[in-house]
């Protein structure tokens, strides 16, 4: 019994520690956030909806599964955004039904309206555009995804993790 109240107490540390997103002043969440971040209040309302609509292509989806490893995955996110709040919870029902851990491989970042966050730590990644999804392998950048699907979103990071010519919908 006690071991497992312990247990309990380090996974909430733990949690904690990793979600370090704070409401800015209009109730948006700025900084690192998880999805259990997205499961609270005013955000829950759109994120489970569009998380539990969502039909992701199994066929895409396995071949998604098996090229999933060794990625990492960081995402700027705007909770104020509509396609945020379309495609987040439709890449987490894609990367979670391949399997993909997104505790340990993924980092997700809300930022403000102006594209920032109080830390800066959108610096250097040039977000122009929300969400910016960016897959790394090794420590390198493969691919992004910005905003919405040039086919779908599926379709689009199969690309991204198979090295496939890419362009996201705001290059030429």
């Amino acid at each position: 019994m006690k071991k497992a109240l312990l247990l309990a107490i380090f996974a909430l540390c733990i949690q904690t520690i990793n979600s370090q997103s704070k409401p800015d002043r209009n109730g948006n969440l700025i900084g690192y956030m998880q999805k259990s971040d997205l499961m609270t209040s005013n955000f829950k309302k759109w994120f489970e909806p569009n998380y539990h609509s969502y039909e992701p292509n199994e066929k895409v989806v396995k071949k998604i599964k098996k090229s999933i490893k060794g990625i990492t995955i960081k995402s700027f996110v705007g909770t104020w955004c509509h396609d945020s709040k379309r495609v987040i919870p439709r890449l987490y029902k894609i990367l979670e039904t391949a399997g993909f851990d997104f505790n340990n491989n993924a980092k997700m970042v809300g930022i403000s309206r102006g594209k920032k966050t109080p830390d800066n730590l959108q610096e250097g990644y040039h977000i122009k555009h929300t969400p910016t999804i960016i897959f790394y392998k090794n420590g390198k950048e493969i691919g992004r995804f910005v905003e919405h699907a040039r086919q779908t979103l599926e379709k689009d990071i199969l690309k991204i993790l198979k090295g496939k010519k890419y362009k996201h919908s705001y290059q030429k």
